[in-house]
């Protein structure tokens, strides 16, 4: 039997583990944050708050942190209208619905870069099968430069990252789906309830754990997404796709701003803190 301290006893080592691989990073962050660094990641002096002021002087900042709240509200609201009736449709029987689930995860069975790639080839503006299968249809006349352009170029972007988160949130709305006992829509169609009354008062209801954990989760991961916006455009054309996360890479990597970087980073980490916080009291609460 277990007694005293043992259970945090045999927690310790993963404990450890995990303030190496998140603490000390952190702590690093910080130390490069109040130095002046050059573009080799070389510390050559104490910089104090200056780096600081930078980036909370620099309109990148701003335009940046917008333009992530619309590609975060975007990709999550847009996956969680479609991943509602989608996962409904799926969880009724009919014949060729395994089928019907495999190819819905498929693209969550590649990379997002392979995805993203594909994506931006699909979205060619000259050889494109997006613009080809336009053509044939007859919707437009001419080709678009779907990615050359900052009006279509984000619009698309989002489209891939719901592509992508979809069948995540799918697959977490089937298993919430799958909970819910059957014999409450047999008493309700009893009772004379229709198919959109049990919806709205018996399945989003029971299903609300699920679309919190769902919209917090997405939430986390598609705020810190990389690789679909810098696959596709690289935060162009003229920064007009940048999110913070490429305007990071570009602080850093490209334009040799490493101490602003590292206080972009902790500000973005922060953020991430506040949506884990949330998800973590939603998980507890649903235990309880």
């Amino acid at each position: 039997m277990m007694r005293g301290n043992n259970p945090y006893l045999l927690i310790a080592p993963g404990l450890f583990v995990s303030g190496l691989i998140i603490i000390w990073p952190l702590i690093q962050l910080g130390t490069l944050s109040f130095s002046e660094v050059n573009r080799f990641g070389q510390v050559l002096g104490w910089g104090g708050v200056e780096n600081y002021i930078k980036v909370f002087y620099d309109p990148e900042l701003y335009v940046s942190s917008w333009r992530t709240l619309l590609w975060t509200i975007g990709v999550v609201g847009g996956t969680l209208v479609l991943a509602v009736p989608i996962s409904l449709a799926l969880n009724e029987e009919f014949y060729g619905r395994g089928l019907a689930r495999v190819l819905l995860m498929l693209p969550w069975a590649i990379s997002l870069a392979m995805l993203a790639i594909v994506g931006r080839w699909a979205l060619n503006g000259d050889s494109g099968t997006l613009n080809n299968l336009l053509m044939d249809l007859g919707l437009i006349t001419e080709n678009i430069a779907w990615l050359a352009r900052a009006e279509t170029a984000f619009p698309m972007q989002i489209v891939l990252g719901i592509i992508a988160t979809l069948p995540f949130t799918t697959t977490i709305f089937l298993g919430g789906l799958a909970s819910i006992p059957t014999d409450i829509y047999e008493a309700a169609k009893m009772e004379g309830a229709r198919n959109w009354q049990s919806f709205l008062r018996l399945t989003l209801p029971l299903m609300r754990p699920f679309i919190n954990i769902a919209v917090v989760l997405n939430t986390i991961y598609v705020f810190n997404s990389f690789p679909i916006i810098w696959a596709t455009t690289q935060g162009g054309p003229a920064n007009s796709t940048d999110i913070l996360v490429t305007y990071l890479y570009k602080l850093a990597f490209r334009f040799g701003r490493v101490s602003e970087a590292a206080v972009l980073s902790l500000i973005m980490s922060a953020l991430l803190l506040v949506f884990t916080v949330i998800y973590v009291r939603l998980a507890m609460k649903e235990e309880n």
